[in-house]
């Protein structure tokens, strides 16, 4: 008798989650976002209407891991792409946290925001540190990284996204 759907991608799930997940964390570079992208592998091996036609379970999941890693890296191209962090406007957007439910004081904003911050690559996070908690300009940023100022930017356009993406979840 042939697995159930369930069976099988819960059987996938235990035998290469942690694996799926290293897989995914070494083409996104942060863990949340490789535990979501294998959270949204399984969820699509669910929604296969005949696991039967799948001869080789395991490389279809790998692929299809694949193919979202691909999409995100586009996704987030484009979101980076379309963030000039020099508009003074976006500057003004971008400070301002989303509106948050009433039932959350400032004291639970403030510790999400720094769970959201942790989730950062290292020089990500101490960029966006650097320009909204101590003030430093591009440029200031740049030599204590050891990075160009426009890498600098890419890494304040990264970081803001991330956390507006992040902290809206909450609203």
């Amino acid at each position: 008798m042939a697995e159930t759907k369930m069976t099988l991608v819960s059987r996938l799930f235990a035998q290469h989650g942690g694996a799926l997940q290293a897989f995914l964390y070494r083409r996104v570079r942060t863990h949340s976002d490789a535990a979501e992208l294998a959270q949204e592998v399984y969820l699509r091996m669910l929604r296969i209407a005949d696991m039967e036609t799948i001869r080789n379970p395991e490389a279809y999941l790998y692929t299809v891991a694949s193919n979202l890693a691909k999409e995100h890296a586009r996704r987030t191209r484009m979101d980076g792409e379309a963030l000039d962090v020099d508009d003074p406007l976006v500057q003004e957007q971008l400070a301002e946290l989303p509106a948050l439910a009433t039932e959350l004081d400032t004291e639970q904003r403030i510790k999400r925001l720094r769970e959201v911050l942790q989730q950062l690559p290292p020089k990500c996070h101490a960029a966006v540190v650097m320009q909204y908690w101590h003030g430093l300009r591009y440029e200031e940023i740049a030599q204590r990284l050891g990075v160009s100022t426009h890498m600098v930017k890419k890494y304040l356009s990264q970081g803001l996204m991330h956390c507006r993406r992040r902290m809206a979840r909450l609203g």
